[in-house]
Formats: C-alpha cells, sequence, structure tokens
C-alpha cells in the first residue's frame, strides 16, 4: 500500500485504486499517442502530477491494486477490486472511492461493482467513482489529469447534491456506473458518450431524479464470487452462423451464454436447435443484442430465454455470472430470480 504524504488513513479521506490502463499509459513518441503501453505510471505519480489541483481540504490515500492494459481484466483482479470497495466503505474515515481502469473493459467492473457494492455505497452516503482516459499520460493533450481530479471532486461533493451509489467521469460529465459502454475507438467521451450523464460542474436534477428512480428500482447487493467465477461466453450471431460452435462451446463445460444476436434480439436459424438441446443441459441462456443500444425483446423464434433489456452483452454476461454465483447457494431463489434484481429495469430517461 502507498499513500499521498503527510495523509493518514486514520483521518478522513479519499481512497484511490490504481488498476492502470490508458490513464496510466506511455507513449513511446507523446506526438504518436495511439501507439503506447498501458499501465506504466504508478497512481502515486499520477496524483503528484495533479496535486496543485487538489483542494487542500480533500485528504487522499492511495492504493496499487494493478497495472495492466485493462484488455487483460481477469475474474481474480475483479474479486479483488470487489472485496476491496466492499471493506473499504465500512471503513468510517474512507469518505469515498476514485478507481483508475482502462477503458477497454471498464464497463464490465462498473456494472459488476453497481451490481456487488452499488447498494451499500448508497445506504453509506459514499461515492465509488471510475474513471480512466482515452489519451497515454505523456500525450501532449492528456484527458486523465482532467478526469481524475473531476473524479476526485465528484467523490467528495456533499451527499445531498446526488446520492451515494457507484459512478464513473470523463469529459467533464458523470454517468452510473452501470450505464458504462465504450461506443468509440478514440473519442475523449468514448466511454459514457452514449450514457444518460450530467455535467459534473452544474448538476443537472432531471438526471439525479433517473439516478434515484433506477437506484430505488436495483435489488439487494449480490455476493462477490470467490474463487473460480461461472464460466459464461458471448456468442454473436452473424452471417452464415454454424450450429457447431455452439455444440463445441457447451461440450466443453460452458455453463452460460449470452446471445448477442442482430436487432432486436434475432438469432440465426442454424443455432436454435442446438441452442434448445444446450437449454435442456441446464446451460443458463441470456438473449442480448450486438447493436450496442436499444431494448431486446422476444424475438419471433420460438427459443425462449431470459432476455437482458438494455444491457451490451460485456454487461449482461457479468449479470450472468454473479446470478448463477448467488443462485448456487440458494434455497428458493433461481439465477433468473437474482439476474432480473440487477439487470431487467424499468427503462427511465
Amino acid at each position: 500500500m502507498s499513500s499521498i504524504p503527510s495523509n493518514s488513513e486514520n483521518t478522513p479521506h479519499i481512497l484511490v485504486l490504481g488498476i492502470g490502463g490508458t490513464i496510466a499509459g506511455l507513449a513511446q513518441d507523446p506526438t504518436n499517442p495511439t501507439e503506447y503501453q498501458a499501465g506504466q505510471v504508478g497512481i502515486d505519480t499520477l496524483l503528484a502530477r495533479i496535486q496543485e489541483g487538489i483542494p487542500g481540504s480533500v485528504k487522499l490515500v492511495s492504493r496499487q491494486l494493478a497495472n495492466i492494459d485493462s484488455r487483460d481484466l481477469s475474474e481474480d483482479l475483479l474479486t479483488l477490486i470487489g472485496n476491496t470497495v466492499k471493506e473499504s466503505l465500512q471503513e468510517p474515515t474512507v469518505k469515498g472511492i476514485v478507481i483508475t481502469h482502462g477503458t477497454d473493459t471498464i464497463e464490465e467492473s462498473g456494472f459488476f461493482l453497481s451490481a456487488t457494492c452499488g447498494k451499500l455505497a448508497e445506504k453509506l452516503s459514499k461515492r465509488i467513482v471510475l474513471t480512466g482516459a482515452m489519451l497515454p499520460s505523456n500525450a501532449p493533450q492528456a484527458d486523465g489529469p482532467q478526469n481524475l481530479l473531476d473524479s476526485l471532486k465528484w467523490a467528495s461533493t456533499a451527499p445531498e447534491n446526488c446520492p451515494g451509489g457507484v459512478y464513473a467521469v470523463f469529459a467533464g460529465k458523470v454517468c452510473l456506473a452501470r450505464d458504462l459502454a465504450k461506443r468509440h475507438t478514440s473519442n475523449l467521451n468514448a466511454p459514457l458518450m452514449d450514457s444518460p450523464s450530467s455535467s459534473i460542474g452544474l448538476i443537472n436534477p432531471s438526471w439525479v431524479s433517473r439516478v434515484r428512480a433506477i437506484q430505488a428500482a436495483c435489488g439487494e447487493d449480490l455476493p462477490i464470487p470467490e474463487g473460480v467465477w461461472p464460466w459464461v461466453e458471448i456468442l454473436t450471431s452473424h452471417a452464415g452462423a454454424r450450429s457447431q460452435a455452439i455444440d463445441a462451446i457447451v461440450g466443453a463445460g460452458v455453463q452460460g451464454l449470452i446471445l448477442a444476436g442482430t436487432g432486436l434480439g434475432g438469432l440465426n436459424q442454424a443455432w436454435l436447435a442446438p441452442l434448445k438441446q444446450a437449454q435442456a443441459k441446464g446451460i443458463a441462456l441470456v438473449r442480448a443484442s450486438r447493436t450496442g443500444a436499444g431494448l431486446t425483446v422476444v424475438s419471433k423464434d420460438d427459443l425462449i430465454c431470459q432476455l437482458a433489456g438494455g444491457l451490451s452483452a460485456p454487461r449482461a454476461r457479468i449479470a450472468l455470472q454473479l446470478a448463477l454465483n448467488a443462485s448456487a447457494t440458494s434455497k428458493s431463489l433461481t439465477w433468473q430470480d437474482f439476474f432480473a434484481r440487477i439487470a431487467v429495469l424499468p427503462e427511465f430517461r
């Protein structure tokens, strides 16, 4: 563990967790920021670079949990992040948590923390804030420093302005972390460009009302998996899809499948028979859409399975893993019950 000099964990503070990503990346040639290595700079260094912009009233303690390219995010690391966040929230001196994270898989981590720590953060009136960057830390116009400053500001904003919970901050805006979805390869606001959001500087009352409505609709936090997570894969329906793909992955022992269908969630006809056979064997099936936006609805085909609602396939995969994990120790609730608790919500605008 490391901490910003002169600040003690025994005094009220914001905990900053470093996971790596582009925000901690370095380009060999800063003028060519598309060629870089993620996860090269420690969280203490990132904080030291913005020290002058941090209000004196905001005390920080930092901890480096990992320093990876987020495309390599593992389930073991998600467990570590989740347990660290849950334990830290219950420390009276921790007033909020900021997590620096790579943007490639930040939507998975955002949904995971929302589903496992969101209610606890809400009850304690504390904010968990994920942030990152689209440009490496030594690029001339690096966006990471301002994103980090804005995240610290959001984590320390008075709770009466917006409830505790799990959020994400990019490009001067804040959104619920469960709404994250990277929709562009390079835009600075890519992780939340299609997400309902508010300006950090001037909070939108309508957005806050939506936040409260979603929090009221969400069920209690699901347990964080320990050890090996349930094996769930994403299969994308496409022209020329073959039934052998389903047979192979079911034969390998997969426990659940996210079916990213076309349009409203339609699946290639060649998949229907093997999917029904997989379902009969106890494989959990969830239908999503490969479009990236909008609601998945009941399809014209006759495969009856759980719908992902408005969740993208990556977020639906996390939701199914958590639901399968929770149902394994429940005597009365199915994985569908747990999935609905965190994923199947009314559409709030």
